[in-house]
């Protein structure tokens, strides 16, 4: 694990296994690794890349006025495959919101990635490792073919084979479930009792 960090320490891109896909992960306060990720995947600059967390208290350094329906749905759904959409705070570059000042986060069931985060001690991007626009790749072997060249190492876990995850942006006034995953949207207002 210490040779990923080290790479991702380095400002470089790793392809690592979730429990539904690949996903690349880098140094989000590495502004030249950010650059990285957003020419690799050929993603628009507008775009925000999401990030993933270890636990509340590291999500809590990077949104800003967290809400109540943010930690309801924490509480309930993470670790797991639940993004939430939240205010960044300024320790978040902004050139990582998109210029938006909008953060995705989630707290992973991953293994490898969870192991990522602890050595580092930090959030680390986590955007779908796939050209975009382009389906995601779901084994190492793919993201071999796909991403040859745009990344600097692949940690191969075979196949995922899970629901991606459930997109639900807490920002307005009124939540919105962006994307429906492995969570179904009427889990996401029971739990905030439609508020």
């Amino acid at each position: 694990m210490s040779a990923r960090a080290a790479s991702i320490r380095r400002g470089e891109i790793v392809a690592v296994p979730t429990e539904a896909l690949y996903v690349l992960m880098a140094d989000p306060f590495n502004l030249h690794a950010v650059g990285r990720v957003f020419g690799a995947k050929g993603r628009e600059s507008s775009r925000s890349l999401p990030m993933l967390v270890n636990d509340i208290m590291m999500a809590e350094e990077l949104g800003k006025d967290l809400s109540s329906r943010f930690y309801l749905l924490a509480r309930r759904f993470w670790p797991g495959a639940l993004t939430i959409i939240v205010p960044a705070s300024a320790r978040v570059p902004l050139k990582v919101t998109g210029n938006t000042g909008r953060l995705a986060m989630r707290q992973s069931q991953s293994k490898a990635a969870n192991a990522l985060l602890d050595w580092l001690d930090q959030p680390l991007i986590a955007t779908s490792a796939n050209i975009s626009g382009q389906p995601t790749c779901r084994s190492g072997i793919e993201v071999f073919g796909v991403m040859d060249g745009r990344v600097n190492l692949v940690l191969d876990g075979g196949v995922c084979s899970a629901a991606g995850s459930t997109t639900v942006d807490v920002t307005e006034p009124y939540w919105r479930v962006i994307k429906e995953g492995a969570i179904p949207e009427r889990d996401i207002a029971e739990c905030l009792h439609t508020t």
